[in-house]
Protein backbone atom coordinates (compact mmCIF):
# COMPACT_ATOMS: atom_id res chain seq x y z
CA UNK A 1 0.00 0.00 0.00
CA UNK A 2 1.23 3.28 -0.55
CA UNK A 3 2.61 5.58 2.22
CA UNK A 4 0.00 9.38 1.60
CA UNK A 5 1.80 12.43 2.35
CA UNK A 6 2.03 14.04 5.50
CA UNK A 7 0.31 17.98 5.43
CA UNK A 8 -1.01 20.14 8.00
CA UNK A 9 -4.71 20.09 6.51
CA UNK A 10 -7.32 18.71 8.91
CA UNK A 11 -9.90 18.52 5.79
CA UNK A 12 -8.64 17.99 1.91
CA UNK A 13 -10.00 17.19 -1.12
CA UNK A 14 -12.64 20.14 -2.84
CA UNK A 15 -14.91 20.08 -0.08
CA UNK A 16 -18.19 22.13 0.31
CA UNK A 17 -21.16 22.15 3.35
CA UNK A 18 -23.30 20.02 1.01
CA UNK A 19 -20.15 17.21 -0.16
CA UNK A 20 -19.44 16.96 3.46
CA UNK A 21 -23.68 16.55 4.55
CA UNK A 22 -23.52 14.03 1.34
CA UNK A 23 -20.43 11.89 1.91
CA UNK A 24 -21.27 11.23 5.59
CA UNK A 25 -24.97 11.71 5.53
CA UNK A 26 -25.20 9.18 3.12
CA UNK A 27 -23.70 6.37 4.88
CA UNK A 28 -26.70 6.43 7.15
CA UNK A 29 -29.23 7.37 4.61
CA UNK A 30 -28.31 5.15 1.41
CA UNK A 31 -28.10 1.74 2.33
CA UNK A 32 -25.82 1.00 -0.96
CA UNK A 33 -22.93 2.94 0.41
CA UNK A 34 -22.51 -0.02 2.70
CA UNK A 35 -21.19 -2.69 0.27
CA UNK A 36 -19.94 -6.19 1.01
CA UNK A 37 -17.29 -5.36 3.98
CA UNK A 38 -20.17 -3.82 6.27
CA UNK A 39 -22.39 -7.17 5.83
CA UNK A 40 -18.87 -9.58 6.37
CA UNK A 41 -17.29 -7.97 9.22
CA UNK A 42 -21.15 -7.29 10.76
CA UNK A 43 -21.65 -11.09 10.14
CA UNK A 44 -18.83 -12.00 11.86
CA UNK A 45 -19.40 -10.01 15.11
CA UNK A 46 -22.48 -11.73 15.23
CA UNK A 47 -21.53 -15.26 14.99
CA UNK A 48 -19.11 -14.13 18.12
CA UNK A 49 -21.96 -12.25 19.84
CA UNK A 50 -23.72 -15.90 20.01
CA UNK A 51 -20.78 -16.86 21.83
CA UNK A 52 -21.04 -14.48 24.43
CA UNK A 53 -24.71 -15.26 24.52
CA UNK A 54 -24.52 -18.82 25.09
CA UNK A 55 -21.37 -18.48 27.57
CA UNK A 56 -22.99 -16.02 29.40
CA UNK A 57 -26.10 -18.63 29.59
CA UNK A 58 -24.27 -21.17 30.91
CA UNK A 59 -22.40 -19.34 33.17
CA UNK A 60 -25.91 -18.57 34.97
CA UNK A 61 -26.68 -22.10 34.75
CA UNK A 62 -24.08 -23.87 36.09
CA UNK A 63 -22.02 -20.91 38.22
CA UNK A 64 -18.76 -19.36 38.01
CA UNK A 65 -17.50 -22.82 38.38
CA UNK A 66 -17.19 -22.74 34.69
CA UNK A 67 -14.10 -20.50 35.03
CA UNK A 68 -10.82 -21.24 35.62
CA UNK A 69 -10.76 -19.35 39.01
CA UNK A 70 -9.49 -21.22 42.06
CA UNK A 71 -7.82 -20.26 45.34
CA UNK A 72 -5.80 -18.47 45.30
CA UNK A 73 -6.58 -16.97 42.08
CA UNK A 74 -10.37 -15.75 42.58
CA UNK A 75 -9.82 -12.93 40.08
CA UNK A 76 -8.83 -13.92 36.58
CA UNK A 77 -10.72 -13.32 33.46
CA UNK A 78 -12.98 -11.40 34.60
CA UNK A 79 -11.12 -8.34 36.15
CA UNK A 80 -8.57 -8.80 33.46
CA UNK A 81 -11.21 -8.21 30.54
CA UNK A 82 -13.45 -5.28 32.92
CA UNK A 83 -10.17 -3.49 33.44
CA UNK A 84 -9.15 -3.84 29.49
CA UNK A 85 -12.74 -2.84 27.97
CA UNK A 86 -12.63 0.59 30.98
CA UNK A 87 -9.00 1.24 29.45
CA UNK A 88 -10.30 1.33 25.90
CA UNK A 89 -13.27 3.24 26.22
CA UNK A 90 -10.62 6.29 28.08
CA UNK A 91 -10.07 7.70 24.56
CA UNK A 92 -13.01 8.77 23.66
CA UNK A 93 -13.52 10.78 26.46
CA UNK A 94 -10.27 12.44 25.97
CA UNK A 95 -10.41 12.95 22.48
CA UNK A 96 -13.86 14.37 23.08
CA UNK A 97 -14.11 16.21 26.25
CA UNK A 98 -10.35 17.21 27.15
CA UNK A 99 -8.96 18.22 23.72
CA UNK A 100 -12.17 20.32 23.16
CA UNK A 101 -11.78 21.94 26.08
CA UNK A 102 -8.09 23.14 24.79
CA UNK A 103 -9.44 23.68 21.70
CA UNK A 104 -7.26 21.11 19.59
CA UNK A 105 -9.42 20.63 16.25
CA UNK A 106 -8.04 18.12 14.77
CA UNK A 107 -10.26 15.91 16.99
CA UNK A 108 -13.20 17.11 15.00
CA UNK A 109 -13.04 14.09 12.19
CA UNK A 110 -12.46 10.97 14.98
CA UNK A 111 -14.56 12.32 18.21
CA UNK A 112 -17.89 11.24 16.93
CA UNK A 113 -16.73 7.26 16.79
CA UNK A 114 -14.38 7.59 19.51
CA UNK A 115 -17.34 8.57 21.73
CA UNK A 116 -19.48 5.43 20.21
CA UNK A 117 -16.12 3.27 21.24
CA UNK A 118 -16.55 5.02 24.40
CA UNK A 119 -20.02 3.89 25.22
CA UNK A 120 -19.81 0.22 23.95
CA UNK A 121 -16.68 -0.73 25.73
CA UNK A 122 -17.92 0.33 28.78
CA UNK A 123 -21.00 -1.77 27.87
CA UNK A 124 -19.01 -4.67 27.32
CA UNK A 125 -16.66 -3.82 30.74
CA UNK A 126 -19.77 -4.02 32.76
CA UNK A 127 -20.79 -7.62 32.53
CA UNK A 128 -18.18 -9.19 34.33
CA UNK A 129 -18.41 -7.45 37.38
CA UNK A 130 -21.94 -8.43 37.33
CA UNK A 131 -21.15 -12.03 35.80
CA UNK A 132 -18.43 -12.40 38.58
CA UNK A 133 -20.98 -12.18 41.27
CA UNK A 134 -22.54 -15.35 40.32
CA UNK A 135 -26.09 -14.38 40.65
CA UNK A 136 -25.90 -11.30 39.30
CA UNK A 137 -29.91 -10.22 39.83
CA UNK A 138 -29.13 -10.98 43.63
CA UNK A 139 -26.13 -8.71 43.65
CA UNK A 140 -28.23 -5.83 41.85
CA UNK A 141 -30.15 -5.87 44.75
CA UNK A 142 -27.76 -6.50 47.54
CA UNK A 143 -25.02 -3.67 46.51
CA UNK A 144 -27.43 -0.96 44.86
CA UNK A 145 -27.14 2.14 47.35
CA UNK A 146 -30.97 2.39 48.25
CA UNK A 147 -32.80 2.73 51.37
CA UNK A 148 -34.27 -0.49 52.02
CA UNK A 149 -36.46 -1.89 55.65
CA UNK A 150 -33.43 -4.23 56.87
CA UNK A 151 -31.10 -0.67 57.33
CA UNK A 152 -28.29 -3.17 55.23
CA UNK A 153 -26.30 -0.66 52.85
CA UNK A 154 -22.73 -1.30 50.52
CA UNK A 155 -19.53 -1.37 52.13
CA UNK A 156 -18.56 2.14 50.51
CA UNK A 157 -14.85 1.89 52.24
CA UNK A 158 -14.39 -0.81 49.40
CA UNK A 159 -12.50 0.40 46.20
CA UNK A 160 -15.13 -2.39 44.35
CA UNK A 161 -17.91 0.24 45.70
CA UNK A 162 -16.09 2.69 44.53
CA UNK A 163 -16.03 1.17 40.81
CA UNK A 164 -19.65 0.99 40.84
CA UNK A 165 -20.01 4.76 40.87
CA UNK A 166 -17.18 5.90 39.04
CA UNK A 167 -18.39 3.35 36.37
CA UNK A 168 -21.91 4.60 36.48
CA UNK A 169 -20.89 7.98 36.52
CA UNK A 170 -18.85 7.36 33.69
CA UNK A 171 -21.66 5.69 31.38
CA UNK A 172 -24.30 8.75 31.97
CA UNK A 173 -21.78 11.23 31.40
CA UNK A 174 -20.71 10.08 28.47
CA UNK A 175 -24.02 8.84 26.92
CA UNK A 176 -25.13 12.39 27.68
CA UNK A 177 -22.44 14.15 25.90
CA UNK A 178 -22.58 11.75 22.96
CA UNK A 179 -26.12 12.20 22.54
CA UNK A 180 -26.03 16.18 22.97
CA UNK A 181 -23.51 16.02 20.21
CA UNK A 182 -25.63 13.94 18.09
CA UNK A 183 -28.64 16.50 18.25
CA UNK A 184 -27.72 18.82 15.48
CA UNK A 185 -26.65 16.14 13.14
CA UNK A 186 -29.58 14.31 13.50
CA UNK A 187 -31.53 17.00 12.40
CA UNK A 188 -29.44 17.29 9.32
CA UNK A 189 -30.14 13.58 8.86
CA UNK A 190 -33.97 14.51 9.57
CA UNK A 191 -34.06 17.42 6.78
CA UNK A 192 -32.00 14.94 4.11
CA UNK A 193 -34.26 11.53 4.52
CA UNK A 194 -37.19 11.18 1.83
CA UNK A 195 -38.42 8.44 3.20
CA UNK A 196 -41.06 8.60 6.00
CA UNK A 197 -39.77 6.10 9.01
CA UNK A 198 -36.26 8.03 8.68
CA UNK A 199 -37.66 11.11 9.16
CA UNK A 200 -39.81 10.52 11.99
CA UNK A 201 -37.28 8.70 13.75
CA UNK A 202 -34.79 11.48 13.66
CA UNK A 203 -37.35 14.23 14.39
CA UNK A 204 -37.76 12.58 17.37
CA UNK A 205 -34.33 12.12 18.08
CA UNK A 206 -33.58 15.42 17.18
CA UNK A 207 -35.33 16.78 19.82
CA UNK A 208 -37.17 19.73 17.68
CA UNK A 209 -33.91 21.45 16.52
CA UNK A 210 -34.16 24.01 13.99
CA UNK A 211 -30.94 25.70 14.74
CA UNK A 212 -32.00 28.91 15.92
CA UNK A 213 -29.66 31.08 17.59
CA UNK A 214 -30.82 30.04 21.31
CA UNK A 215 -30.69 26.23 19.92
CA UNK A 216 -27.15 26.96 19.58
CA UNK A 217 -26.22 28.84 22.72
CA UNK A 218 -27.96 25.90 24.56
CA UNK A 219 -26.13 23.68 22.79
CA UNK A 220 -22.62 25.30 23.05
CA UNK A 221 -23.55 25.70 26.71
CA UNK A 222 -24.67 22.14 27.35
CA UNK A 223 -21.72 20.57 25.51
CA UNK A 224 -19.16 22.27 27.39
CA UNK A 225 -20.74 21.72 30.47
CA UNK A 226 -20.69 17.87 30.08
CA UNK A 227 -16.86 18.26 28.68
CA UNK A 228 -16.28 19.98 31.71
CA UNK A 229 -18.35 16.69 34.03
CA UNK A 230 -16.35 14.65 31.69
CA UNK A 231 -12.63 15.26 31.70
CA UNK A 232 -11.73 14.56 35.37
CA UNK A 233 -13.81 11.45 34.45
CA UNK A 234 -10.89 9.94 32.27
CA UNK A 235 -8.30 10.26 35.66
CA UNK A 236 -10.68 9.48 38.15
CA UNK A 237 -12.27 6.00 36.66
CA UNK A 238 -9.11 4.44 35.75
CA UNK A 239 -7.26 5.71 38.52
CA UNK A 240 -10.17 4.45 41.05
CA UNK A 241 -9.72 1.07 39.06
CA UNK A 242 -6.39 0.66 39.93
CA UNK A 243 -7.09 0.90 43.18
CA UNK A 244 -8.28 -2.65 43.45
CA UNK A 245 -5.47 -3.49 43.03
CA UNK A 246 -3.28 -0.83 44.85
CA UNK A 247 -4.66 -0.88 48.16
CA UNK A 248 -4.42 -4.81 48.46
CA UNK A 249 -0.99 -6.15 50.00
CA UNK A 250 -0.70 -8.48 47.35
CA UNK A 251 2.52 -8.60 45.76
CA UNK A 252 3.07 -6.83 42.63
CA UNK A 253 -0.15 -4.75 43.55
CA UNK A 254 0.63 -3.10 46.59
CA UNK A 255 2.36 0.21 44.16
CA UNK A 256 1.66 3.66 44.55
CA UNK A 257 2.81 4.26 40.67
CA UNK A 258 -0.58 2.20 39.21
CA UNK A 259 -2.86 4.77 39.65
CA UNK A 260 -1.13 7.10 37.01
CA UNK A 261 0.32 3.69 35.18
CA UNK A 262 -3.23 2.58 34.68
CA UNK A 263 -4.66 5.97 33.16
CA UNK A 264 -1.81 6.50 30.51
CA UNK A 265 -2.66 2.27 29.85
CA UNK A 266 -5.42 3.23 29.48
CA UNK A 267 -5.56 6.07 27.08
CA UNK A 268 -2.61 4.11 25.08
CA UNK A 269 -4.94 1.17 24.78
CA UNK A 270 -8.20 3.65 23.69
CA UNK A 271 -6.30 5.73 20.81
CA UNK A 272 -4.48 2.12 19.38
CA UNK A 273 -8.66 0.97 19.51
CA UNK A 274 -9.53 4.33 17.76
CA UNK A 275 -6.85 3.57 15.08
CA UNK A 276 -7.71 0.13 14.58
CA UNK A 277 -11.07 1.25 13.72
CA UNK A 278 -10.86 4.57 12.23
CA UNK A 279 -8.36 3.41 9.36
CA UNK A 280 -10.92 0.49 7.74
CA UNK A 281 -13.91 2.97 7.94
CA UNK A 282 -11.67 5.49 6.65
CA UNK A 283 -10.55 3.47 3.37
CA UNK A 284 -13.90 1.57 2.77
CA UNK A 285 -16.31 4.55 2.93
CA UNK A 286 -13.70 6.74 1.53
CA UNK A 287 -13.37 9.41 3.74
CA UNK A 288 -9.66 10.01 3.08
CA UNK A 289 -10.64 13.92 2.56
CA UNK A 290 -11.85 13.91 6.03
CA UNK A 291 -10.07 12.12 8.14
CA UNK A 292 -6.57 12.68 7.05
CA UNK A 293 -3.10 11.78 7.71
CA UNK A 294 -2.82 15.03 9.95
CA UNK A 295 -5.52 13.07 12.54
CA UNK A 296 -3.66 9.55 12.10
CA UNK A 297 -0.10 11.26 13.29
CA UNK A 298 -1.35 12.90 16.16
CA UNK A 299 -3.18 10.12 17.55
CA UNK A 300 0.21 7.83 16.30
CA UNK A 301 2.39 10.47 18.93
CA UNK A 302 0.16 10.36 21.25
CA UNK A 303 0.06 6.29 21.66
CA UNK A 304 3.60 6.54 21.57
CA UNK A 305 3.85 9.30 24.02
CA UNK A 306 1.42 7.41 26.64
CA UNK A 307 3.27 4.21 25.55
CA UNK A 308 6.56 5.25 26.92
CA UNK A 309 5.17 6.24 30.06
CA UNK A 310 3.52 2.41 30.21
CA UNK A 311 7.04 0.73 29.41
CA UNK A 312 8.23 3.35 32.61
CA UNK A 313 6.26 1.89 34.33
CA UNK A 314 6.83 -1.78 33.60
CA UNK A 315 10.92 -0.77 35.01
CA UNK A 316 9.73 0.52 37.92
CA UNK A 317 7.56 -2.29 38.76
CA UNK A 318 11.29 -4.53 38.67
CA UNK A 319 12.84 -1.76 40.35
CA UNK A 320 10.18 -1.50 42.88
CA UNK A 321 10.45 -5.18 43.05
CA UNK A 322 14.35 -5.30 43.50
CA UNK A 323 14.68 -2.46 45.47
CA UNK A 324 11.87 -3.31 48.40
CA UNK A 325 14.61 -6.39 48.93
CA UNK A 326 10.65 -7.97 50.42
CA UNK A 327 11.22 -11.74 49.40
CA UNK A 328 7.74 -12.28 48.12
CA UNK A 329 8.07 -9.08 45.82
CA UNK A 330 11.69 -10.38 44.32
CA UNK A 331 10.15 -13.50 43.86
CA UNK A 332 7.11 -12.40 41.72
CA UNK A 333 9.63 -10.49 39.51
CA UNK A 334 11.65 -13.83 39.23
CA UNK A 335 8.30 -15.54 38.59
CA UNK A 336 7.83 -12.97 35.54
CA UNK A 337 11.35 -13.54 34.28
CA UNK A 338 11.25 -17.42 34.40
CA UNK A 339 8.07 -19.26 35.76
CA UNK A 340 5.40 -20.89 33.51
CA UNK A 341 3.64 -17.43 32.60
CA UNK A 342 7.59 -16.15 31.58
CA UNK A 343 6.06 -15.66 27.77
CA UNK A 344 3.22 -13.71 28.56
CA UNK A 345 5.57 -11.53 30.19
CA UNK A 346 8.42 -11.36 27.79
CA UNK A 347 5.29 -10.52 24.61
CA UNK A 348 4.07 -7.71 27.00
CA UNK A 349 7.32 -6.18 26.89
CA UNK A 350 7.64 -7.16 23.02
CA UNK A 351 4.38 -5.78 22.12
CA UNK A 352 3.87 -2.11 24.33
CA UNK A 353 7.62 -1.49 24.64
CA UNK A 354 9.41 -2.55 21.84
CA UNK A 355 6.99 -1.90 18.82
CA UNK A 356 5.05 0.97 19.59
CA UNK A 357 8.87 2.30 18.65
CA UNK A 358 8.01 2.14 14.84
CA UNK A 359 5.84 5.00 15.96
CA UNK A 360 9.07 7.55 15.93
CA UNK A 361 9.83 6.93 12.44
CA UNK A 362 7.39 9.50 10.61
CA UNK A 363 7.56 7.39 7.26
CA UNK A 364 5.83 4.39 9.46
CA UNK A 365 3.93 6.73 10.67
CA UNK A 366 2.12 6.90 6.94
CA UNK A 367 2.18 3.82 6.32
CA UNK A 368 -1.45 2.86 7.40
CA UNK A 369 -0.56 -0.79 7.21
CA UNK A 370 1.92 -0.84 9.49
CA UNK A 371 0.03 1.69 12.05
CA UNK A 372 -2.45 -1.02 11.74
CA UNK A 373 -0.61 -3.74 12.76
CA UNK A 374 0.69 -1.90 15.61
CA UNK A 375 -2.42 -1.11 17.05
CA UNK A 376 -3.21 -4.43 17.44
CA UNK A 377 -0.51 -5.26 18.62
CA UNK A 378 -0.71 -2.94 21.60
CA UNK A 379 -4.38 -4.29 22.25
CA UNK A 380 -2.97 -7.21 22.70
CA UNK A 381 0.26 -5.86 24.76
CA UNK A 382 -2.80 -4.64 27.23
CA UNK A 383 -4.85 -7.52 27.24
CA UNK A 384 -1.09 -9.39 28.16
CA UNK A 385 -0.40 -6.79 30.62
CA UNK A 386 -4.00 -7.07 32.69
CA UNK A 387 -3.09 -10.58 32.59
CA UNK A 388 0.60 -10.37 34.14
CA UNK A 389 -1.01 -8.06 36.53
CA UNK A 390 -3.58 -10.09 37.68
CA UNK A 391 -3.51 -14.05 37.87
CA UNK A 392 0.11 -13.65 37.91
CA UNK A 393 0.60 -11.94 40.93
CA UNK A 394 -1.91 -13.91 42.67
CA UNK A 395 -0.50 -17.21 42.13
CA UNK A 396 2.79 -16.28 43.88
CA UNK A 397 1.83 -14.58 46.98
CA UNK A 398 3.40 -14.52 50.80
CA UNK A 399 2.72 -18.25 51.21
CA UNK A 400 4.51 -20.17 48.75
CA UNK A 401 2.22 -23.41 50.21
CA UNK A 402 -0.91 -21.63 49.08
CA UNK A 403 0.68 -21.04 44.86
CA UNK A 404 -1.27 -22.71 42.59
CA UNK A 405 -1.21 -22.42 38.86
CA UNK A 406 -4.00 -20.97 36.68
CA UNK A 407 -5.61 -22.18 33.68
CA UNK A 408 -8.38 -20.61 31.72
CA UNK A 409 -11.47 -22.69 30.86
CA UNK A 410 -13.04 -22.78 27.13
CA UNK A 411 -15.84 -20.46 28.64
CA UNK A 412 -13.11 -17.89 29.78
CA UNK A 413 -11.94 -18.05 26.13
CA UNK A 414 -15.83 -17.70 24.25
CA UNK A 415 -17.19 -14.97 26.94
CA UNK A 416 -14.27 -12.90 25.91
CA UNK A 417 -14.07 -12.99 22.14
CA UNK A 418 -17.89 -12.95 22.71
CA UNK A 419 -17.29 -9.47 24.65
CA UNK A 420 -15.43 -8.39 21.75
CA UNK A 421 -17.94 -9.44 19.20
CA UNK A 422 -20.50 -7.58 21.25
CA UNK A 423 -18.04 -4.27 20.63
CA UNK A 424 -17.77 -4.68 16.92
CA UNK A 425 -21.93 -5.71 16.99
CA UNK A 426 -22.74 -2.22 18.50
CA UNK A 427 -19.78 -0.59 16.74
CA UNK A 428 -20.86 -1.30 13.09
CA UNK A 429 -24.98 -0.96 13.96
CA UNK A 430 -23.87 2.49 15.10
CA UNK A 431 -21.97 2.90 11.53
CA UNK A 432 -24.65 1.70 9.68
CA UNK A 433 -27.71 3.92 11.82
CA UNK A 434 -25.71 6.99 12.91
CA UNK A 435 -23.39 9.64 11.55
CA UNK A 436 -19.45 8.39 12.44
CA UNK A 437 -18.47 12.00 11.81
CA UNK A 438 -19.29 14.78 13.62
CA UNK A 439 -21.33 16.48 10.23
CA UNK A 440 -21.49 19.86 11.97
CA UNK A 441 -17.69 20.26 13.92
CA UNK A 442 -16.16 19.25 10.25
CA UNK A 443 -18.31 22.17 8.42
CA UNK A 444 -17.54 25.15 10.84
CA UNK A 445 -13.75 23.50 10.83
CA UNK A 446 -14.33 24.03 6.82
CA UNK A 447 -15.59 27.26 7.80
CA UNK A 448 -12.68 28.40 9.93
CA UNK A 449 -10.20 27.23 6.95
CA UNK A 450 -12.06 29.40 4.69
CA UNK A 451 -11.92 32.43 7.28
CA UNK A 452 -7.75 31.78 7.34
CA UNK A 453 -7.36 31.33 3.76
CA UNK A 454 -8.72 34.72 2.60
CA UNK A 455 -11.53 35.16 0.50
CA UNK A 456 -10.06 34.26 -2.59
CA UNK A 457 -10.08 31.00 -1.79
CA UNK A 458 -13.60 29.21 -2.81
CA UNK A 459 -12.39 25.56 -1.42
CA UNK A 460 -9.85 24.21 0.47
CA UNK A 461 -6.94 22.67 -1.92
CA UNK A 462 -6.07 19.09 -2.35
CA UNK A 463 -3.34 18.70 -0.14
CA UNK A 464 -2.56 14.95 0.19
CA UNK A 465 -0.57 12.95 -2.44
CA UNK A 466 0.61 9.59 -3.00
CA UNK A 467 4.00 8.52 -3.60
Amino acid sequence: MAREVLNDALITGQQTYQSIDNSIGSMVLDPKRHKKNWYIMFGAAFMLLNFFLVSVGWLLYQGVGVWGNNIPTGWAFDIINFVWWIGIGHAGTLISAILLLVRQQWRNSINRFAEAMTLFAVICAAQYPLLHTGRPWVAAYWLLPYPNIMAIWPQFRSPLMWDVFAVSTYATVSILFWFVGLVPDLATLRDKATKKLPQTIFGMLSLGWRGSTKHWHRYEQAYLLLAGLSAPLVLSVHTIVSYDFAMSIVPGWNVTVFPPYFVAGAVFAGFAMVLLLALPVRAWYGLKDLITMRHIDWMCKIMLATGLIVFYGYILEVFYGWYSANPAELSLVQWRFRGPYAPAYWMLILCNGIIPQLMWVPKLRRHLPTVWVVALVVNVGMWLERFVIVPMSLTKNYLPASDRMYYPTIVDFTMFFGTIGLFFFLMWLFIRFLPVINIFEVKDLLFKMKQKDGPKETHVEATVGVE
